[in-house]
């Protein structure tokens, strides 16, 4: 058994009416790195809740460390550390007083677990005596990740850690959950960046409460099925309005300062009549190319399917 399990997990709430939550199963190995990729509303948080024991399902079962979400509650709060999306610490307490009060929860002191959580902790240590509340977002980050991890967790649930946070933070975090899944720790994340992706050992992309695919993301940017180009004119705008108005576009979205775009047939002759076309639209010397696809192009693929 894994160190995560999800059967025909279904969970609806009555406002909405349609599952945020929509019969999803999946498994997660222990000491493995999975992230949940997906937009905010497609029920990652909901997904997390449940595994936490903090929200019941409909229907399904769900197990972590081989303990029933439901049964083995008490088990699993003790077991696991969780880092919810939003900064949930207490704001009116220290940095060092926030770690003390985490690790007395659950029975023990900063010292006996100091060795799993020192490399993040000593770029916090020199504010330790700064409210939490004061604290930059990337320090935030740090210190909630800290106090989830003072109890020495076996599986580690984070909840969209990076949202908000600076590049230089982002890549720093990722570099820490890399050297925690070395120390044998499993580790779920969610994000809705798709650059994050490729920076865990298998993803599962989730839309509207439903797993479109689970797989490694080499394995993900493999599947794309049709040959992408990068392209790219003085006026982006005009050239997108262009771009889907020639018939034998397939698909044309943006991505960064390009175009990302697929075409219906792969023939000798399309680049130089792409050209043509553009040309006579009034672009002067566009650039294209071929590119290798995303993690990203392969799920705008599957939400928007032609």
């Amino acid at each position: 058994m894994g160190a995560i399990n999800l059967d025909k997990i279904t969970k609806t709430y009555a406002k909405s009416g349609s599952p945020a939550v929509d019969n999803i199963s999946f498994d997660v190995s222990k000491g493995e790195l999975f992230g949940l990729i997906g937009p905010d509303g497609a029920g990652k948080t909901s997904i997390f809740r449940i595994l936490t024991t903090l929200l019941l399902s409909d229907s399904g079962t769900a197990s972590v460390d081989g303990h029933d979400v439901v049964k083995d509650y008490e088990i699993i709060r003790k077991i696991v550390g969780y880092m919810p999306g939003r900064f949930s610490l207490y704001q009116d307490l220290t940095v060092e007083e926030n770690l003390n009060f985490f690790a007395t929860l659950f029975g023990g002191t900063v010292k006996d677990n100091y060795d799993l959580i020192k490399d993040i902790y000593v770029q916090i240590e020199p504010f330790k005596k700064r409210m939490a509340g004061k604290l930059s977002g990337g320090m935030k980050q740090k210190l909630a990740l800290s106090c989830a991890l003072i109890h020495k967790p076996s599986v580690l649930f984070l909840d969209e850690p990076t949202t908000g946070v600076d590049a230089v933070s982002r890549k720093d975090f990722w570099e820490m959950l890399n050297r925690l899944k070395n120390q044998g720790i499993t580790i779920m994340v969610s994000t809705p960046y798709m650059d994050e992706a490729s920076l865990c050992d298998r993803i599962a992309l989730i839309q509207s409460g439903k797993i479109l695919i689970i797989d490694t993301p080499d394995q993900i940017r493999k599947a794309y099925p049709d040959k992408l180009y990068v392209i790219k004119s003085v006026n982006m705008h005009q050239l997108i309005n262009d771009l889907n108005e020639y018939p034998h576009t397939l698909s044309c979205f943006p991505f960064g300062e390009y175009l990302h775009v697929s075409f219906k047939i792969d023939e000798e002759n399309l680049i130089p009549d792409v050209l043509k076309y553009l040309a006579s639209k009034g672009h002067e010397n566009p650039e294209i190319k071929l590119t290798f696809p995303t993690v990203e192009d392969y799920f705008i693929k599957l939400i928007n399917p032609k």
